[in-house]
């Protein structure tokens, strides 16, 4: 088998590995894996060794699940409480692969910041 056949095979099973917006520090967006009903599934995030850092370099779905932008909660606001109101408010408020804008019950879809001692 040639060489640039492997290299794209490997490419094409690894996914789209793409990298977080560079020079938000800390982010404003993260990334989360929805399945087609709204329900969220673990990202895997690679991020630097520290916990003081929020950053992260790149988030990818393993596990099935729509890549979505998805916003970080900012300072005083908490995220909406797991239930299937918010999966059913996520499945419908996706616009191309993003939740930032989206709301449910007059709040801000979002999530809670990574890192800082949470």
């Amino acid at each position: 088998m040639r060489p640039w056949i492997i290299g794209l095979a490997a490419a094409l099973a690894c996914g789209a590995a793409q990298a977080q917006p560079a020079g938000q520090n800390p982010p404003r967006t993260t990334i989360l894996c929805l399945e087609p009903s709204g329900r969220s599934i673990p990202a895997i995030c690679h991020v630097p060794a520290s916990r003081l850092d929020p950053s992260e370099f790149i988030c990818q779905c393993f596990g099935g699940g729509m890549r979505t932008v998805v916003p970080i909660c900012p300072d005083g606001v908490d995220p909406p409480p797991e239930s299937a109101a918010l999966e059913r408010a996520r499945r419908d408020g996706v616009r191309k692969g993003s939740l930032v804008g989206a709301t449910f019950q007059g709040r801000p879809i979002c999530v809670a910041p990574r890192g800082m001692g949470r």
